[in-house]
């Protein structure tokens, strides 16, 4: 009896640490673009550039048609400007989804006050495409006109 419990309780203990969950890349990329976020609403700029490799492409309504390619300190200039605009620029991110290993599509809602008082709401879809590490492809959408 005693050595069927000790074996019992050998496999339960094998087993428990041979189903741990190793990282993915879907869970490191998850970290990594929470990360994002706490620079963006720290206004944490150079830092949240870095994670972009030195030049990446970007789809933004603000930058024109098409994809972009921006250097990193072409990414913190917009960022510190808009936040001259916006003090209290932030995001709050709605929902992550992890698709495959290179992406993630960020829903989230982009909020501040400008100059004059008024404050806007501005819902946004980010796919961000990451290769070792770092961001290569920053793709956003919204709706930028005006009602």
């Amino acid at each position: 009896m005693k050595n069927l419990f000790f074996t019992i309780l050998v496999s339960i203990l094998f087993t428990s640490c041979y189903n741990k969950k190793q990282p993915t890349m879907e869970t490191e990329n998850t970290t990594l673009i929470k990360q994002y976020f706490q620079y963006f609403n720290d206004h944490n700029w150079t830092k949240m550039a870095e994670m972009y490799t030195e030049t990446s492409e970007f789809k933004d309504p603000t930058l024109g048609a098409g994809i972009v390619k921006q250097i990193r300190a072409e990414t913190i200039k917009k960022y510190s400007e808009l936040n001259k605009i916006f003090p209290d620029l932030k995001d709050e991110v709605v929902q992550m989804y992890p698709s495959g290993e290179k992406h993630i599509i960020v829903e989230f809602v982009s909020s501040g006050t400008a100059p004059d008082g008024s404050k806007f709401e501005l819902p946004i879809c980010t796919i961000f495409t990451i290769e070792n590490g770092k961001i290569t492809k920053d793709f956003t959408y919204f709706d930028n006109f005006e009602e």
